[in-house]
């Protein structure tokens, strides 16, 4: 959902689409809520069909709520495109907006714990760590998968990626100029 969310929001702007809803006596977060709402459609559909073929066809078996793990899919995919959207506003061509997702998700991939404990990071990859929304991502579905109690790491969890997908928003709705160049 980071690509799709920035790449669409970069050809708004450059297409003049983006350009020409800024005349109307709109505000730019409600046109950023209006395409995140719309995004936020899609990642719901993008990660209950992945969900389901996890779980239908191939098998997927957690300890946890299976329902947990769907909800979390989705967060996990409207914090994507809230991402992609703030970003959106900083490329200037699609190969650009392409490039901002190495740059920004592949760190986070590869320090929230999914290929290697963040225990045994050293320190200064810790700290980054902790403050990446992809760990508390990775952490929450982990939790949820493993137990079906409900737990206040999780509910931590939980409020710094909903706290990431409003700030993404709001910082992507300040970031979104009002005229393109």
């Amino acid at each position: 959902m980071f690509l799709v969310s920035c790449v669409t929001m970069l050809r708004e702007r450059s297409t003049g689409t983006l350009e020409r809803l800024m005349t109307l006596p709109v505000h730019k977060v409600d046109l950023l809520a209006g395409y995140a709402l719309a995004f936020a459609g899609v990642a719901t559909v993008q990660a209950t069909l992945t969900s389901c073929v996890g779980f239908a066809l191939l098998g997927l078996v957690v300890q946890g709520s299976t329902v947990g793990v769907v909800v979390l899919a989705v967060l996990n995919a409207i914090l994507g495109m809230s991402l992609g959207l703030f970003v959106s506003a900083f490329a200037r061509s699609e190969f650009q907006a392409v490039q901002f997702f190495p740059g920004l998700m592949l760190p986070q991939l590869v320090l929230c714990g999914l290929l290697a404990p963040r225990d045994g990071m050293a320190t200064a990859l810790r700290w980054l760590s902790d403050i990446l929304p992809m760990s508390y991502a990775y952490d929450a579905l982990t939790r949820i998968s493993a137990a079906s109690s409900w737990t206040t790491d999780l509910t931590v969890d939980l409020l710094v990626i909903l706290g990431v997908t409003v700030l993404a928003l709001i910082l992507g709705a300040a970031t979104l100029p009002r005229r393109t160049a």
